[in-house]
């Protein structure tokens, strides 16, 4: 029997980091935190060659987002590009992909989504191609919860805007999706909850595949996955920083 009494709201708010508490991460400018991000999830995974894109809505409305030109795991926070909300760039030399529409487009269309990430990671991608929900077989599988909707309609890639507009109707009110045929969408409040999401579905997806690989096993439970299912709509205590850590280990860099 899986122990899941400790995952209550109690222990987040008992380990919820207070204003005066040791800093668990430097000072970070909102660009190098979008640097942060992208070098955090290409280590999970989300890391083909020079596709994806994330954009992070600021409180001014502009939008950060990565530079069309560089790869996940190279992005500095000078790096990072300025957009207005209609994705002209404001303060930058680098391009941004064609595809950026989806984003504006879930953007305008969700006042709560702030953050936007998409890539064709290798195990959420395996999923979509397959056009499958893969099922959930361990506690980190279920962090996010389990419905994961599929958009199968594929028409093209994302540059056209009533290509992006489908998708973005086809998601509806969903955290995340898998793109039939070609990747995954996670969308989130913040960076935090984000990546959170991004990493639970590539964990999700991997584990399925090698569970199904092994022979197959009995799933979790729908109740088993609701308990261990994280209570803190804001992710889980600690990781994100843990992780922006570990990059500034690899690279300190980033934050130039």
């Amino acid at each position: 029997m899986l122990k899941t009494d400790h995952l209550n709201v109690d222990m987040f708010e008992k380990f919820a980091p207070r204003p005066g508490e040791r800093a668990l991460v430097p000072e970070l400018t909102p660009k190098a935190q979008v640097a942060l991000m992208c070098r955090m999830l290409f280590a999970e995974g989300w890391d083909d060659h020079i596709a994806g894109h994330i954009t992070v809505r600021q409180p001014d409305g502009t939008i950060l987002t990565n530079p069309w030109e560089l790869t996940w795991d190279e992005v500095t926070a000078s790096d990072i590009v300025t957009l207005d909300d209609k994705g002209n760039i404001l303060d930058s030399n680098w391009n941004t992909t064609p595809a950026i529409g989806l984003h504006l487009q879930l953007h305008d269309a969700r006042s709560e989504i702030n953050v936007v990430i998409h890539n064709h990671p290798k195990w959420s991608g395996i999923w979509a191609n397959l056009q499958e929900t893969p099922p959930i077989y361990d506690q980190a599988g279920a962090y996010c919860g389990s419905e994961l909707p599929i958009y199968n309609e594929y028409l093209g890639t994302f540059e056209n805007q009533a290509t992006s507009l489908t998708a973005v109707e086809a998601l509806g009110d969903a955290k995340w999706a898998l793109l039939a045929h070609h990747g995954a969408l996670v969308v989130g409040r913040d960076l935090r909850q984000a990546h959170l999401r991004a990493a639970t579905l590539e964990w999700r997806c991997r584990r399925a595949y090698e569970v199904r690989l092994a022979g197959g096993a009995e799933p979790l439970a729908a109740d088993v996955i609701k308990q261990v299912s994280l209570p803190d709509p804001n992710g889980f205590p600690f990781l994100w920083e843990a992780m922006a850590r570990r990059e500034l280990r690899r690279d300190p860099n980033v934050l130039s």
